[in-house]
């Protein structure tokens, strides 16, 4: 495993997803202390997470919306 600092990734970033894509595991640090806040690695080593469960509030909560309600697309995006 390699590591860069947040300035050397961004100057090698195309040369850094080559070395992921070949197989590396490659950390980034940052600061001063130079502690390691994330590790970029292939697809195929990546930890699978299990599907979050829909509906673990049914019967615990609830919603209503006045009759009338509306609200588009984009306004319930935010954009």
């Amino acid at each position: 495993m390699t590591t860069h600092t947040i300035g050397e990734f961004k100057a090698r970033f195309s040369d850094i997803l080559e070395e992921v894509r070949r197989g590396a595991v490659v950390g980034v640090r940052y600061g001063q202390g130079k502690k390691p806040v994330a590790f970029l690695v292939p697809p195929e080593r990546a930890p699978v997470v299990a599907p979050r469960k829909l509906g673990l509030l049914k019967g615990k909560a609830g919603f209503r919306l006045k009759r009338g309600f509306k609200m588009t697309d984009a306004e319930l995006l935010g954009l």
